[in-house]
Formats: structure tokens, C-alpha cells, sequence
């Protein structure tokens, strides 16, 4: 067994389908800690039944975690070991857990992490996409406008490989967007990971929907959402060879709009090389120049 260190902070990895996975050193610091910070304690327990594991549960969620973090660290400071879990995977990983570790840093308190599983590592782990990077973006944007400027982001980035968690319930939704959009990728999405009838569907926008819809049943389970971008729907970054002030001047010009308006509409040009802060400088010289 462990030691377990007084006034210390273990941020504990657990299960993300299958109870088999739990560490037999996560499953020690649980044992011996004074409390258990859960994200949903009816869901932690199950877990913790299993493990034969009592009476140290207290709520850490995402509305009270604010609140909550203060009373942690004054148990911390008391002399008392806190775990911190999530209702399946690692901490903090789109969970609740940052505020309290914030403070935790800022008292001082040593912070511990006991790994173990986490969604969406093992996906892309399983993926066969290029991980010699990859961006994890937690939840998939709701709204098209957000999710058309997050794509422009990721074929604008050095980037291939990107992972997003997704709802059930949303999943065909992000696809179609995929399919809408006319995007170059390949997708995996993996469904239910470690549990007996986890599922990965593979290919191209349009071929993943088939599967999906070959599934029936797929608006079950959680999905992680793996997209790997095609090199050549990659933007070709351009040496700049028109400084930003003149095709600030010239959207002005052609479309008899604004200096702000104007700023915008270079922005969203596909063809644009420049920051948004570039566009914001030039702006600012432009004022100076007109006075």
C-alpha cells in the first residue's frame, strides 16, 4: 500500500466503462485518504462499492466546485488527504478539478496525480491518425457559426490530428457539419471505449454516417471524435505580399464598408495571411495616416 501524505491533493484517474481498469495503486489512495471529492457521488459510488470503499464521498461538481475549493483546502490545511475523481476517466480532463488545484498551488499544497485512464487518449491511441501532435478540444461547439471557425482554425494550423468529446444525442449532427461543409478529413469515432460492446466507426464524413446509421441504435453511449485533416484541405500559408494596410484599404474601397468592417472582411477572406492582431495594427495605422 502507498503512503498516503497528509494535507496532499491526489488528483485519481478511474474507469472510463470497464471497473477492471482501475489501478490497484488508484484503488490504495482511495482506500487511504480522508475524502473523496466526486463529480456525481451517486455514480462514484457504484465504483466505490465495488472497491469496498466507505463514508468518504463529498460533492465537487461544476456549479459548486467554485464554492467548495475553500472548504478543501482548509481540510487540506488541517492535516486531511483529498482525492480528486470524476465520474469516469482523469480529472479535470473536461471534468470538474481545476479550481480546486489552483488553489491548491496557491497554498502551497502538494498536488499528486495517480494515472490511469483517460477517453481520450486511449482513442486516440486505437486511431492510426498522425499523433506526432494532436489538439484536444473537449466538447464539439454547438452553434455552426463556432464550429465553421474552429474548422477554419484546424485547416489553418501545423496540426492534423484532433479530438473532441460529443453527446450521443449530437453525434450524427457533428457529422452531417463535416459533410456539409465539403471537409477533407478522416474520422474515427470511437463509442463506449473498454465496455463489452464498444464500437469504432472509420473513413470519410460521408462513410462514418453510413455506419452510424448501419448502427441504428447509435445515439447511445459517449463518443470521443477523432479528425484527422487531409494535407491538401490544408490553407496554403502565403508569404505576405501585400502588407495588411492595403487590403485593409482595399475591401474599404470595393465594398464601401468601414475601416472595422473592412478589418472582418480581410479576416475571413481564405486567402488572407494575416493575424487577427496584424489587421488590428494595421487599423490602428491607417487611423494615424487619415488622422
Amino acid at each position: 500500500m502507498p503512503n498516503v501524505q497528509a494535507g496532499t491533493l491526489y488528483i485519481v484517474a478511474t474507469p472510463i466503462g470497464n471497473s477492471r481498469d482501475m489501478s490497484p495503486r488508484g484503488t490504495a489512495i482511495l482506500t487511504k485518504v480522508d475524502i473523496i471529492a466526486a463529480e456525481d457521488t451517486r455514480r462514484s459510488m457504484v465504483l466505490l462499492n465495488k472497491l469496498g470503499i466507505r463514508n468518504k464521498l463529498v460533492s465537487n461538481h461544476k456549479f459548486n466546485e467554485y464554492g467548495k475549493a475553500a472548504w478543501f483546502i482548509n481540510e487540506m490545511k488541517a492535516g486531511k488527504s483529498v482525492a480528486v475523481i470524476t465520474d469516469a476517466g482523469t480529472p479535470c480532463i473536461s471534468d470538474p478539478g481545476n479550481e480546486l488545484i489552483r488553489a491548491a498551488v496557491a497554498e502551497d499544497i502538494p498536488v499528486i496525480g495517480i494515472p490511469g485512464c483517460c477517453a481520450a487518449v486511449t482513442a486516440l491511441s486505437i486511431s492510426g491518425f498522425d499523433l506526432s501532435t494532436f489538439m484536444f478540444f473537449g466538447f464539439f461547439p454547438r452553434e455552426n457559426a463556432e464550429r465553421r471557425k474552429l474548422l477554419e482554425k484546424m485547416r489553418r494550423g501545423d496540426t492534423r490530428t484532433y479530438a473532441f468529446y460529443e453527446s450521443p444525442k449530437r453525434i450524427m449532427d457533428m457529422v452531417e457539419f463535416f459533410i456539409d461543409e465539403d471537409a477533407c478529413c478522416r474520422m474515427c469515432l470511437c463509442n463506449d471505449l473498454t465496455k463489452v460492446h464498444e464500437m469504432t466507426f472509420r473513413g470519410s464524413p460521408e462513410e462514418v454516417r453510413d455506419l452510424l446509421l448501419e448502427k441504428g441504435n447509435y445515439d447511445k453511449g459517449e463518443y470521443v471524435a477523432l479528425i484527422e485533416i487531409d494535407d491538401e484541405y490544408v490553407f496554403n500559408k502565403k508569404e505576405h505580399t501585400v502588407s495588411a494596410e492595403a487590403m485593409i484599404v482595399d475591401k474599404m474601397v470595393s465594398g464601401e464598408i468601414s475601416l472595422k468592417e473592412a478589418v472582418s472582411a480581410v479576416l475571413e477572406d481564405p486567402n488572407n495571411s494575416y493575424s487577427k492582431n496584424e489587421l488590428k495594427s494595421a487599423a490602428i495605422n491607417l487611423k494615424k495616416i487619415v488622422g
